[in-house]
């Protein structure tokens, strides 16, 4: 699988990487050795770059997925996990409540806490590495600073560089879900790159208005996560979900009417949907989580699927998405 490096830094990663929020019982559970058998599958297929993070089940999926990595070869493989969110266990004699800890399907020992400051984010990557059982990260995103814009600016990514500089991490950058403050990353600081995530897609073009446009210039690498908009894209029905919501009624009639221009050419929506962000210069890699082997093959087949120029092309004369080299007309 082709491998990207990100930015002018060391790091790269295989155009398709492992998302492992899902081995983190993301909504349900998910048995452990089934958890370690997709990461198995994913490496089976050539995947080398694995994300994670502590908010993913309340470190369960840096448990898992260090565990599952423990007999590779260190050097084969990219881990990236992410900053901002201290997990802090309950007092003692708390008894920990069951049932979904904010979408996680995991017994509530912790609670997340906010922190971008430089010695959090410190904290943070020790107890990752403790957690991954690694004496290293490659790459560092801070995690979803929307309502910490000022503090994570201030502290958080100078924090991050100093780690860059003193080798502790190879690369670093901000993760998020939307685009204009990533943009602000991209122009005001020197991160390695950014995972966007939901906003360079079939239905939401939104990053091709700034945010891939400045990676570009800068020579820096963007990582699309979110190709499916959360589910519409990969089955658009009535009940069908987009960010996590049910899809309103224009949005899921646009991905029904993609699906029909992908079906005159012969290529399934889901295979067009992972393909389109790869088409950007900027971008370095997709993102997609998974939950058993079977989820991992079939990612890894739809993105192996031949997309021919004339459906992005149609898609474009119809009006219904842009071309995937990043044009905006």
């Amino acid at each position: 699988m082709r491998r990207i490096k990100l930015g002018r830094s060391a790091v790269g990663i295989t155009e398709l990487s492992f998302g492992a929020a899902a081995i983190g019982n993301l909504f349900t559970e998910v048995d452990p050795a089934q958890a370690a058998a997709a990461v198995d599958a994913a490496w089976d297929e050539g995947v080398r770059s694995f994300d994670t993070a502590p908010h993913y089940g309340l470190g369960l999926s840096e448990r898992r997925l260090g565990e599952a990595l423990r007999d590779r070869p260190r050097d084969a493989y990219t881990v990236s996990t992410k900053v901002g969110r201290l997990l802090e266990p309950l007092p003692p004699g708390t008894a920990p409540a069951h049932g979904l800890s904010e979408g996680f399907a995991v017994a509530h020992t912790h609670r997340r806490r906010w922190d971008f400051s430089a010695d959090g984010i410190r904290r943070s990557i020790e107890d990752s590495l403790g957690r991954l059982g690694l004496d290293r990260v490659d790459l560092v995103y801070l995690h979803d600073p929307d309502d910490h814009e000022e503090a994570a600016f201030r502290e958080g990514y100078p924090a991050l560089e100093r780690l860059r500089a003193e080798g502790v991490v190879g690369a670093i950058g901000a993760g998020m879900n939307q685009t204009a403050m990533l943009t602000r990353f991209l122009r005001d600081t020197d991160v390695d790159t950014v995972l966007c995530a939901g906003r360079h897609t079939l239905l939401d073009r939104s990053a091709l208005a700034a945010l891939l446009p400045e990676a570009a210039a800068r020579g820096r690498a963007v990582v699309v996560g979110g190709v499916f908009n959360s589910g519409l894209l990969a089955d658009p029905r009535p009940g069908a979900t987009y960010d996590y919501a049910p899809a309103p009624a224009h949005l899921l009639e646009r991905a029904l009417r993609i699906e029909e221009v992908t079906r005159r050419h012969g290529v399934p929506l889901r295979a067009a949907a992972l393909r389109y962000p790869l088409g950007h210069p900027a971008v370095a890699g997709v993102l997609v989580g998974a939950r058993s082997p079977e989820e991992v093959r079939d990612a890894a087949a739809l993105l192996r699927t031949p997309v021919p120029d004339a459906l992005w092309e149609e898609l474009r004369a119809e009006g219904l998405s842009a071309a995937p080299a990043g044009e905006t007309g």
